[in-house]
This record gives structure tokens, C-alpha cells and sequence, in this order.
């Protein structure tokens, strides 16, 4: 799957109409393989971006959990420091 994909489920705040809609785009780049499609293929592409994100917000909507949801900044920390650990910290940018 695509890596750019993100959780969007049991957030506060709930994920936006902006990140369902772009990961319901990154999914159907993935499956398509355009990542802009022709004029040809326009309005298919489009149709999909549109039915995916519509299917994911009543996916979104209709699940349910006990756990507590979890915090944006925390969850983006992490990923942070998963990605250091993974790819070393970055590079130092001073002026020594």
C-alpha cells in the first residue's frame, strides 16, 4: 500500500473532508498507476477519487472503539522519531 496513506480513524480532532478525500486520491493513484491521469481518463479518475472518499467516510463514520482517541501531535512525534531511527537524525544546518 501506499505509504503516504495515513490512519485516519480515532483522531481528536477527526480527520477532515481535506485527508479523506487525499488519501482516497493517493489510493487511486496507487491502483491506477497515473498520478495525473490523461484527459481521456479524467472523469474516471476523478469518479473513483470521489466514490473512495465518499466509501471511507462511511467507513470512518460507522466504526466504533472503547479506546481513547489518539492525539495528532503525539501520533506525528513518533512518527518522527520512528523516522530518525530509521533514516538517521538530519543533518546539522548551522553556521559554524
Amino acid at each position: 500500500m501506499c505509504r503516504s496513506i495515513k490512519t485516519l480513524y480515532n483522531f481528536e480532532p477527526p480527520a477532515t473532508e481535506q485527508e479523506i478525500r487525499a488519501a482516497a486520491l493517493q489510493f487511486v493513484r496507487k491502483l491506477s498507476g497515473f498520478s495525473v491521469p490523461s484527459r481521456a481518463n479524467e472523469q474516471a479518475f476523478e469518479r473513483a477519487v470521489d466514490e473512495v472518499a465518499a466509501t471511507a467516510t462511511r467507513l470512518i463514520d460507522s466504526l466504533v472503539t472503547t479506546a481513547e482517541p489518539r492525539d495528532r501531535a503525539i501520533e506525528a512525534e513518533r512518527a518522527k522519531a520512528r523516522s530518525a531511527l530509521r533514516f538517521g537524525a538530519p543533518a546539522s544546518t548551522s553556521d559554524a
